[in-house]
């Protein structure tokens, strides 16, 4: 009997191996992605070439000053020239501080007001609104806090100034009440809870339904499944939230400049009259200097690269903090 012939062994492939499927972008789909990447990295470039503008800027007064820059109260830019933040960097603190006290809660609640307790037909219109009031121009704010909510808030600051200890001037005047840190910070605020209340209503709506559930499953009252499961799942979210408005706080200019009275000698006594900001300093003295290579030109630029830095990295870790929280991947 002729042998018979070898059989071929086929390699064994198993029946679950993935099969890599390349798909061919057309050219639109290639033009549709450039425009989008190209877009995504403007925004470094854009913002690598504002910090580069301000570096060469102020680095006149940087070489001057030193790092006694950070140190030195008084504002003196011309001769005998000696200028700096350490009086207008912490009364900026502390209106934005002042404006996250009250905006934090407050949001929060707004937030969870809409996103769990309010009927479908009034949803949508307090969403509307909330968003109309992130659109309201700063400058508004301002207005409005100086001639209608300041009048009404000397009487709540000596009430404060006489039975809590916090300033007691004398004699107890309306205009030692005036323009203070205090006044500042919360029409400030009024510009921060949008903010706060867009991002954590957003967080607050993604938390899994079926958590939800089994939490009224387990007998859970509406207020114990949000501090169990809404709360929970929208912590980092919130705190995400809560430093972008520190961001938009630490900024504010206009609202600021037309609430206070330039102060150079920092206290922390918030219902004085006279208190400061990097930005609202900008805003008055840039028309100043007209030269662009003079000195307190160049002192402006230099406080404006530290209030550039610090609203940067705020911002910056609150996108990492949104990004990397469950809530954060639940809606991006």
């Amino acid at each position: 009997m002729p042998a018979e012939a070898p059989t071929r062994m086929m390699p064994a492939v198993p029946d679950d191996a993935p099969r890599v499927i390349v798909a061919r972008p057309s050219t639109g789909d290639k033009i549709f992605r450039g425009i989008l990447r190209a877009s995504g990295w403007s925004v470094f470039v854009i913002t690598g070439l504002i910090l580069l503008f301000l570096i060469l800027r102020a680095a006149k007064a940087f070489h001057f000053m030193g790092l006694s820059f950070l140190t030195t109260s008084a504002w003196i830019t011309q001769s005998p020239q000696h200028f700096g933040i350490a009086a207008i960097l912490p009364f900026g603190i502390m209106i934005a501080l002042i404006a996250m006290v009250i905006a934090v809660p407050t949001g929060i609640a707004i937030a969870l007001y809409i996103s769990e307790y309010a009927p479908a037909s009034l949803r949508r219109p307090l969403v509307a609104l909330i968003d109309l009031m992130a659109a309201i121009p700063s400058i508004i704010f301002g207005i409005w806090g100086l001639f209608f909510l300041e009048p009404r808030m000397i009487g709540l600051e000596s009430w404060l100034g006489r039975h809590l200890g916090f300033y007691k001037p004398s004699p107890a005047l309306p205009s030692n009440y005036a323009n203070s840190t205090l006044i500042a910070g919360v029409v400030v605020s009024l510009m921060v809870i949008p903010i706060v209340t867009s991002l954590s209503r957003q967080v607050f709506s993604q938390a899994p339904q079926g958590e939800r559930e089994g939490a009224y499953a387990l007998g859970a009252t509406r207020w114990g499944m949000i501090r169990t499961v809404v709360l929970p799942f929208g912590r980092a979210g919130v705190i995400g939230a809560t430093m972008l408005g520190l961001g938009r706080a630490l900024g504010e200019t206009i609202a600021v400049t037309l609430i206070i009275v330039p102060s150079w000698h920092f206290t922390f006594n918030v219902l004085q009259s006279g208190s400061n900001s990097i930005a609202s300093r900008i805003a008055v003295d840039f028309p100043s200097y007209p030269d662009a290579g003079s000195m307190g030109l160049s002192a402006l630029m230099a406080a404006g690269l530290v209030l550039f830095s610090m609203t940067l990295i705020v911002n910056t870790l609150g996108a990492i903090v949104i990004g990397r929280s469950r809530s954060g991947q639940a809606t991006g």
